[in-house]
């Protein structure tokens, strides 16, 4: 397997109070990692740490280092292209209040792509590789907001996928959402990373097991253990796992 991400002794600080504690772990190229963990365990943090938007968050510090091919996260990589490389879907859907199309136009026209039919066929790929083509291919002149909620955390990410990214990181992108529309989101999931590596926070253990390649679980701000993903549901090494997936606590 190639490495995509490399993350060693990473710990990050917000006023100096401790979030992350010497977090080392590996991202493989095109695997879904699945990060679960119960509420404040560092889940969150790790992800923001991976494009920099910790960067926004007052007080933020941070130890150790974060490579994606084997350039430093905070050295060697200016924070537009990194955020182009590494695109980020949210738990709330944030669409653009422009068209459909102008939505998923707006970030390649930001990177100089200006001729209206490369930027149809980026829209058009965009959307079908997010599963959404079908039920918007004859709307992209209206109103993103005009979207169900489902449809816009797809739309969201289409959105991420027109930059081109290599790596999608998902912060629960399913958490308000119906069991039908998640699974439109899973289904995305699993066929997105035959192209791109994405990495899953989600509080949802079994939405884990069900897209993850490998999963690692997080408490307290330390990784306590990372393995494939049957493993740490099956036979996870560490007594504090059990517990979590078990749903003896969290």
């Amino acid at each position: 397997m190639v490495e995509k991400i490399q993350v060693q002794d990473l710990s990050a600080y917000y006023d100096g109070a401790l979030a992350l504690k010497k977090v080392n772990l590996t991202i493989y190229d095109h695997e879904i990692l699945g990060i679960i963990g119960p509420a404040n365990s560092g889940k969150t943090t790790f992800l923001r740490t991976l494009n920099r938007m910790n960067d926004f968050s007052p007080g933020f510090s941070y130890e150790g280092s974060v490579r994606i091919d084997g350039k430093d996260v905070y050295r060697d990589w200016e924070v537009p292209q990194l955020r182009k490389s590494v695109g980020m879907v949210f738990a709330i859907p944030t669409p653009l209040p422009i068209t459909v199309f102008e939505n998923l136009a707006y970030g390649p026209r930001r990177h100089g792509i200006r001729s209206r039919k490369r930027l149809s066929e980026i829209v058009e790929r965009s959307l079908k590789a997010a599963f959404l083509w079908d039920e918007v291919k004859d709307r992209l002149h209206e109103s993103a907001m005009k979207l169900s909620g489902g449809q816009q955390q797809r739309l969201c990410i289409a959105r991420t996928l027109a930059a081109e990214p290599e790596v999608i990181l998902f912060d629960e992108p399913c958490s308000g959402l119906d069991p039908i529309s998640t699974a439109k989101i899973e289904e995305a999931m699993r066929e997105l990373n035959k192209q791109y590596t994405l990495v899953l926070v989600t509080n949802n253990t079994k939405q884990a097991a069900r897209v993850s390649d490998r999963v690692a679980f997080f408490l307290m701000g330390e990784l306590v253990e990372i393995d494939e993903t049957e493993k740490v549901f099956t036979i996870p090494k560490d007594e504090r796992t059990e517990g979590y997936v078990s749903g003896r606590y969290g």
